[in-house]
């Protein structure tokens, strides 16, 4: 795609939307992390399409509708200090509330393949993680890797340095790489942008390029940046990549009552760093006791 292309994209985007497009209706996010903070705001950004938020460890669902919502949640945990004994938790919870995924750094795909063999629910981990800055190379070797080990999706970061040096090729080719060693095995790639550093042409422009490139998810943000997920982000995503893709919103989904409301307005994924407070409620115990790892054996 040319930068002649793309710069066209940009300013007819921009030039088509209204002034109320960001906010979508009432979503104001005061502290651009409104699904932290911002009922409304949570509310409408699976409105304006998002399809996945991210979540992690220590949310789970319990009854009637909190079934379906834990198969939108990415169970996930990707703390530097995580322990082999917190990703045994970590699947366990998923397996006894049917996440749609765990995910996981690379290093535990192969523990969490092991643990969620013969379930619904899958493994993902991270590439080029959290600063999208190692080679294009590396990226493909350490997709391969986890693909070998049993990861079924893939969320990989941009190099969101050269996408502001306007170097679309590069950033292009980059996802492209991964998205070869994913096709082959038959897995999902998500590309995280990282919206919280760019500016509104750079998203659209980020978004335009991973679609090109074969992606079949734009995510907002690894969580290890400034910002999160907001809702005039996930409008613009959606308004740029169509229905062609999903969309995942991730940034701090902790309650239930957020989660709720994410799916009664029409959410299909959810990724948040709360999950099992969200299907069991504030009363209910918080978490399950983590498996031996011997029981791996």
């Amino acid at each position: 795609m040319h930068q002649s292309d793309i710069d066209r994209i940009v300013q007819t985007i921009l030039g088509e939307r209204p002034g109320a497009y960001l906010t979508c209706k009432d979503g104001v996010c005061n502290d651009g992390l409104c699904v932290v903070h911002n009922k409304n705001g949570v509310k409408n950004i699976v409105s304006c399409g998002a399809d996945r938020v991210s979540a992690g460890i220590g949310i789970e669902a319990a009854g009637g509708v909190e079934t379906d919502l834990a198969r939108m949640i990415d169970h996930t945990l990707l703390k530097p200090e995580a322990t082999k004994e917190q990703v045994i938790q970590l699947c366990n919870e998923a397996k006894k509330y049917n996440f749609a995924s765990v995910c996981i750094n690379p290093s535990y795909v192969s523990i969490s393949a092991k643990l969620l063999r013969d379930t619904a629910v899958k493994v993902c981990t991270v590439i080029g993680f959290p600063l999208g800055a190692t080679s294009t190379a590396a990226k493909a070797f350490e997709s391969e890797q986890a693909l070998r080990d049993g990861a079924k999706e893939i969320d990989m970061v941009i190099n969101v340095g050269m996408l502001k040096s306007g170097d679309y090729e590069y950033v292009e080719n980059d996802i492209f790489a991964v998205v070869n060693s994913v096709r082959r095995y038959g897995a999902l790639l998500k590309v995280i942008i990282e919206t919280g550093l760019l500016t509104d042409e750079e998203k659209i422009k980020a978004c335009l390029l991973a679609k090109r490139a074969g992606a079949d998810f734009v995510k907002t943000s690894t969580g290890f940046a400034k910002g999160g997920a907001t809702v005039g982000d996930i409008a613009l995503m959606r308004k740029v990549v169509g229905s062609a893709m999903g969309v995942k919103a991730s940034g701090g989904v902790r309650t239930r009552e957020e989660a709720l409301a994410m799916v009664a307005s029409g959410a299909d994924r959810i990724g948040a760093s709360a999950s099992v407070k969200i299907v069991i409620g504030e009363n209910e115990p918080k978490t399950i006791e983590a498996t031996k790892s011997s029981q791996l054996y």
